[in-house]
Order: structure tokens, then sequence, then C-alpha cells
């Protein structure tokens, strides 16, 4: 990267702090922007790193914090709030976007890195998916990602941009891994159906470095790019590869999916009545019921992207993370 001032939306979250973190130590100059940043208190007297809190739809602040930046990663994003209306969504992932576009184009920013999701493919029909298979996202997170690509494409005009599509991101301060590894450890695990659902994992360290590349390659820019890791894996396959890492020889039950679909139709309505998240949801089926698989080999081509840590070694340092962290 010629110049060195980075701005980072959504820098509170898993992805987005870990993100922070890899800037600053490829020795750059790093504003954080989210609603809540208690991931990245650690960098409170890094005088190299602009702790901001804010919300992206704010017009305002977005015109201060991106002038003088030399490249923007977006990750800002609605995303696991169930019972946010349809509105707030838009607002975030698609009306944010287009305003961002327009006050970086505005602001002369070099690059704008624009990180979407595989949800946009919505459920695939046939695997493994990449840049070119078409788009039918059937929920309101995924339908908004995919229109928050269309803004940005129609918002800029001269801006540089670059779309990333993560798949499965999982590693260190990530949350819903930890939730993972906790119901695996305390043997609460299930399975839902009998069917063969796979996941495609990256950890990362390899979707940090895919980000570099797509901030720093030329060839990139106009571009859409599926970061994801090296293969696929079975879910049965998963859970017994963290129940390896902890040394378990756990084996899940399986609840049929007609018992948990009104389950969680029952408990999303419930928590939304005490003005609360619930635990799971129909969504969180998807995990269970939808096979994600990717080709990358258009991102190891055009800006070689390598991903370069295995399942095991990920959940390994993953596992080792939160037990020294106490929350395993």
């Amino acid at each position: 990267m010629a110049n060195d001032h980075v701005l980072v939306t959504g820098a509170g979250g898993f992805i987005g702090s870990n993100l922070v973190d890899d800037q600053l130590s490829r020795g750059r100059t790093v504003t954080a922007l989210d609603v809540n940043l208690e991931r990245l208190q650690h960098q409170k007297s890094n005088r190299k790193c602009l702790l901001v809190v804010g919300d992206v739809r704010n017009a305002e602040l977005l015109e201060k914090v991106t002038k003088s930046q030399n490249v923007i990663f977006h990750l800002a994003s609605a995303h696991l709030e169930v019972n946010q209306t349809e509105s707030y969504f838009r607002e975030i992932n698609v009306d944010a976007v287009a305003a961002l576009a327009k006050v970086a184009e505005k602001n002369n920013v070099d690059r704008l890195v624009h990180c979407s999701s595989v949800g946009v493919y919505g459920p695939l029909d046939r695997l493994p998916a990449d840049e070119k298979t078409p788009c039918h996202p059937d929920i309101i997170y995924e339908r908004t990602k995919l229109m928050g690509e269309e803004a940005l494409r129609a918002a800029a005009d001269e801006l540089s941009w670059v779309i990333v599509r993560p798949s499965w991101v999982y590693g260190p301060r990530c949350h819903r891994t930890l939730k993972l590894l906790r119901t695996i450890k305390s043997k609460k695990f299930f399975m839902v159906g009998k069917q063969k659902t796979y996941r495609h994992p990256v950890y990362i360290s390899d979707l940090l470095e895919g980000f570099e590349l797509a901030a720093n390659n030329d060839a990139a820019i106009g571009e859409t790019f599926i970061l994801s890791g090296n293969e696929p894996v079975l879910l049965e396959q998963l859970v017994q590869q963290i129940a390896a890492t902890q040394n378990s020889g756990f084996r899940p039950l399986t609840v049929p999916l007609t018992l948990m679909v009104p389950l969680c139709f029952l408990v999303e309505k419930t928590f939304a009545i005490i003005g609360k998240e619930p635990p799971f949801s129909r969504r969180s089926l998807k995990f269970f019921t939808e096979s994600s698989a990717f080709n990358i080999s258009k991102a190891r081509e055009v800006i070689g992207y390598s991903p370069q840590v295995s399942l095991a070694e990920g959940l390994g340092l993953t596992n080792r993370y939160f037990e020294e962290q106490n929350l395993l």
C-alpha cells in the first residue's frame, strides 16, 4: 500500500477488530469506527489507532472519518439481529454503502474494499459456487447484502472498489465460534436433520491476507472475489475435528428438522415479546440444512490469494485462545 492511512468500519466486530490489529501490524495508521469498540480497548493508547464510536448511518460522521484516508475497509453490517425490521437492514447494508461510496469518492480515497458475504447466493443448488453463480438470497440479511453490492456499483463513478465475499470465518474473538466450541465441549451440541451438509471455513488470518491483497492489487479493482479456505468440510466432520481438538470422543445426537422448525418459531416470538435476541432461530437452521462450498480460483489467479491455515490448525489456535481467556 503506497500510503498508510486506513479506515475500518465495523471495527468492533470479530473480523473488524482483527483487521484493525492486522493493519496496525503492517505499519498503517488506522481509524476504527463502530458503535461498540470493546474488542479494541487494547489499542486505546496506540497513537496510530484512532477509535471512533459512531454509526455508519451518520452522514456527517462519514464525511469526517473518510478525509485523508487512502483505503477504506467497509465491514459495518446488520447481520444477526433477528428481531430488527427490514428498514433497519436496508439503512445499514444498502443505504450506508451508497453514502460511503459517494463520500469516499468525494474525498479522493484510493480504494474501497467492501465486505459482502457468500450469503448473497442464498441456498445453493450446485456445489461449489463461484463468482458467476446466480444469486437467490432468501432472508433479509442476504437480500440486503446483495443490494449493498449493487448500491456500491451504482454509486461509485470514479472510485476504485473491490467486493469480497467471505465464507464462514472463524478464529479468536469470534463469539459464534466460541458458542460452537462451548456446546461441543459441554456435550450439549446436537445435529438437526439427517441431511449431509457442507461448511466452508476460512481462518481469520487467511481472510485478512485476502483483504490486504484486495486493497493493493490493481487487478482487483472493479472485481468481486470469494474468500474462503482451501476446501469445504462436512458438518459432522467439523464437529468431530472440534471434539478431537478438545480431546473428546463426543458424538452428538440428531434432532428431527420437523421438531426444530416450530421450536425455533416459538423461541423467536417469545424473545421478541421480551425485547431480546433469541438464543437460536429459524435462521440458525441454515447452519444445518444448507450446504456451502466455493471455488476460489478467481481470487487465487487474479490477486494471488492462497489460504495457509488448515482446519485442524485453525481450530487448535482458536480453542487455545478461548481457553487462555478462561472462556472455555
